[in-house]
């Protein structure tokens, strides 16, 4: 049903075959269908245990594992296989724990609707209502649909949850025009709003995906978007195929025609592949993001995608939606003043007297007026009364303050403009209006301009018998004005400049209008920066919004898929953005988002949609998220970097090896070995400190810094291996068995002290690791040492190691430690190897 709110009632009522007393039970029944699927499809647990599964490293694992099994390592296979399962167990326990987590955070009780049915009002569950229904609203109900008012008794209605809207809407008979947004479809109700005060009913025209709310389920649901954190493993698996690609073939092409047997040539060029891989990558990810799950659920934030902690890791941008989020989510009084602007004491004490003693509908007005004071001297007392409606648009009290009686209304300025005919001014002297209207016409600009929300003051003194029902509201004195706001929240300021101190730049993103939004923003300290309005992006191509996004600070009047577009334009220009958001509205950017970030309080399709859930609404929690997820990214760029640059070193080492010497330098047994022994400190690397620099700035994969420091420090690895060789080959003229020795020796000690040196930009010795990690490469080193003289070494192809071989190798891993040193200090940059964010 297209444009409901723009046809009359009973044009309304004729399409959808209803009457103002509802449907009939029978018929009711035969209009329910499957609609309330609002496309937010929870991951099932296979669909959860393949993601775990699906990058291109876990594919290149998978390889090695069946090159290995090729090779006739069995053992070595059903290592790389083990890594792979558990660390994709791991995974899958943490995220369906974690949608446990979501789920009992969700209400689980059933939502019910007053309904008419067969001539009376019935309850029924709100999935039950179907279009045609009439629903009998009230304050605190929840709107089952989206519908028309077709009647109103000073119905207000809460729409913060789908529009972003910091105050409730009244709600009105009538029509309006079929262009007109959500917002100014005035004569309507939508699902997932609720009632904040007042009655009425409502003709249902839409349930379920055909609803406002339906509408962005579906457009959440149509497709993954893959985060930075995805983006960058993917980038880095694609470049570890394409190397090992080249390597391994350029070096079997070079065997066959050395004429070496060819099924040798094979096997080592397979063991070549697997050794380039980072095989424990899977499973030090894992065991990284696990710990550091555990550590954010003490911080009270639930991580529902377990990746998401290295995506929070290396945001340098934290899009936030306004109310609730930067302020507190409830108007309150921001000020009484006088017709020039000035605060005016007598202004608050017959604003607090007309909240306090009206009797009609509760509204967040007069709380927030009533709340703020409590007057001196004798109460006053209410003679008679003209409640609120929205065809007056204000409230008028006679009430005796114990001296004399006087008229007080509050309402809409430009109502109580024309019932004035003098104003009062700060010394209680009263003038013609007409004297000072360009005055009040100013100031009442100024503070609308300035983003609060403002209603007028006025009074006269009543004289002789008030008849019952009756307020002659004329000749009325203009007071002044209460402004009204809904205030930052406390601490949010400074949760701000901490996170501009971490790098990560904050932009406003509401559907609240640009006075509303810009207040705010100037509250909360957000820098300087372009304003760019909702009209505004709707004229802007994908490619123009792209440019813009960068210089501005604060996006207004934006409807949810507008705030998806401005986060898709950020994550195009090369930012890893976050977007916290508890409404309806902020479920498309949720799901853009890198990362989207939403509270224990939000609608249940935010946090569905979030991949992280705050169980305090604390900016300060969330900035401490990020310090975690930035050790965690850190820590996993260690292993990357150290890992692929030995790795390469080693297999261009036994490349080159291989063609110079008359046999190969090292058995494909020892090559896994090799690879196996210096994984294990690996394992510990998630336990290691990180340096305080290191946290400072957004950090991101980089697959160029990532070649780089690969091919840098891997070749400094590949000197040192030669050197090792000739050493072997010329000073001691060491045969095969000799050669493969010592060079296993060499290599495995050279992994070790390069993951302790290069752990750090600062020298080794200034920056402790962690104890698992120390500990851990002083074990494999010792071990290393030993397996040439244990009983196993003839299987495993080595050989007892004299004195002087053994301390050449200790010599050339010492030299290779002070030669990285030095070169760390030149490279000092790229010792990060996604580099900052934006880099």
């Amino acid at each position: 049903m297209t444009d409901f709110w723009s046809v009359s009632l009973g044009e309304l009522f004729d399409e959808t075959e209803s009457s103002e007393s509802g449907l009939s039970s029978e018929e009711a029944a035969l209009r329910r269908r499957e609609e309330w699927n609002l496309g937010f499809r929870e991951s099932t647990r296979m669909q959860l245990l393949v993601r775990q599964f699906r990058s291109p490293i876990s594919l290149l694992l998978v390889v090695a594992a069946v090159l290995s099994m090729a090779l006739g390592e069995v053992v070595d296979a059903s290592i790389v296989i083990g890594i792979l399962v558990m660390s994709g167990a791991l995974g899958f326990v943490q995220e369906r724990g974690a949608v446990k987590a979501i789920h009992s955070l969700m209400s689980s009780v059933d939502v019910h609707a007053d309904v008419l049915r067969d001539g009376r009002e019935t309850e029924v569950l709100v999935a039950e209502v179907v279009p045609g229904d009439v629903v009998v609203v009230r304050t605190g109900d929840v709107i089952p649909g989206d519908g028309r008012v077709i009647e109103a008794d000073r119905l207000l209605v809460d729409q913060a949850a789908l529009t972003g809207e910091d105050y409730p809407r009244a709600r009105a008979i009538g029509t309006v025009a079929p262009d007109a947004t959500v917002v100014d479809r005035t004569n309507c109700v939508f699902l997932g709003t609720h009632v904040s005060s007042g009655s009425g009913k409502v003709l249902i025209a839409r349930v379920g995906r055909s609803t406002e709310f339906g509408r962005l389920g579906e457009h959440v649901a149509r497709q993954h978007v893959p985060t930075a954190f995805e983006r960058g493993i993917t980038s880095f698996g694609y470049m570890l195929m394409r190397a090992t690609g080249v390597l391994v073939g350029a070096i079997f092409v070079f065997d066959i025609i050395l004429n070496r047997p060819f099924i040798d040539s094979f096997l080592f060029s397979l063991a070549l592949a697997v050794g380039l891989t980072p095989q424990m990558l899977p499973a030090i990810v894992t065991f990284s993001l696990s710990r550091g799950a555990i550590a954010m659920a003490r911080d009270h934030v639930i991580v529902k995608r377990l990746d998401a902690i290295e995506d929070v890791g290396s945001l340098d941008v934290l899009c936030t939606d306004k109310t609730g989020t930067l302020t507190i989510g409830s108007v309150s009084l921001h000020g009484a003043l006088g017709i020039g602007g000035e605060p005016d004491e007598w202004v608050r004490t017959l604003g607090w007297w007309n909240a306090r003693l009206q009797t009609g509908f509760p509204n967040p007005i007069d709380s927030a007026i009533a709340s703020t004071m409590t007057p001196s001297g004798a109460p006053w007392k209410l003679v008679e009364e003209v409640p609120f409606d929205f065809d007056r648009k204000r409230t008028s009290l006679i009430v005796d303050d114990g001296d004399r009686r006087r008229l007080v209304v509050k309402g809409s300025v430009d109502v109580l403009w024309d019932l004035c005919d003098r104003v009062r001014l700060g010394d209680g002297k009263l003038v013609e209006f007409a004297s000072h209207r360009d005055e009040v016409v100013a100031t009442h600009r100024r503070l609308a301009a300035s983003g609060l929300r403002i209603i007028g003051v006025a009074e006269k003194e009543i004289t002789g018998e008030v008849q019952s029902g009756s307020i002659d509201e004329v000749s009325l004195v203009f007071a002044g004005f209460l402004t009204f706001v809904d205030p930052p929240k406390a601490g949010v300021r400074e949760a701000l400049a901490r996170f501009r101190e971490m790098g990560v730049a904050i932009k406003l993103i509401t559907g609240d209008n640009e006075h509303s939004a810009s207040y705010v923003a100037e509250a909360v300290a957000l820098p300087d920066g372009r304003h760019v309005s909702g009209a505004e992006i709707a004229r802007l191509t994908d490619d123009e919004l792209t440019e813009v996004v960068d210089h501005t600070v604060v996006f207004s009047n934006t409807d949810p898929l507008q705030k998806e577009r401005i986060i898709k334009a950020l994550v195009r220009r090369g930012h890893s953005v976050g977007f916290l958001g508890d409404g309806i509205n902020d479920a498309p950017a949720l799901h853009a988002a890198d990362v989207g970030i939403s509270v224990e309080g939000a609608v249940d399709v935010a946090k569905q949609t979030a991949d992280l859930v705050l169980l305090e609404k604390d900016l300060g929690v969330l900035a401490n998220g990020i310090l975690e997820g930035r050790r965690i990214f850190t820590n996993t760029l260690k292993y990357v970097g150290v890992t692929t640059s030995a790795n390469f070193g080693n297999m261009l080492s036994l490349a080159i090896a291989s063609v110079a010497l008359p046999f190969i330098p090292l058995i494909p047994l020892q090559i896994l070995l090799l690879n196996f022994l210096s994984d294990v400190p690996g394992m510990t690397i998630a336990t290691d400190r990180v340096d305080d620099e290191q946290l400072v700035q957004p950090i991101k994969w980089n697959i160029h810094r990532v070649q780089v420091f690969m091919v840098v420090f891997g070749t400094i690895s590949t000197i040192f291996d030669l050197t090792t060789f000739a050493v072997l080959r010329l000073v001691f003229h060491a045969p095969a068995e000799l050669l493969r020795s010592g060079w296993f020796v060499e290599s495995t000690f050279t992994e070790l002290a390069v993951m302790l040196v290069l752990r750090t930009a600062r020298p080794f010795y200034r920056s402790s690791p962690s104890r698992p990690l120390l500990w851990s490469s002083m074990t494999t080193a010792i071990l290393t040492v030993a397996l040439p003289y244990l009983p196993i070494a003839g299987r495993l192809g080595l050989t007892w190691l004299g004195p002087s071989v053994l301390a050449s190798m200790l010599g050339i891993t010492t030299a290779y430690v002070f030669v990285t040193e030095l070169l760390k200090r030149r490279w000092r940059n790229a010792l990060i190897v996604g580099g900052p964010a934006g880099s």
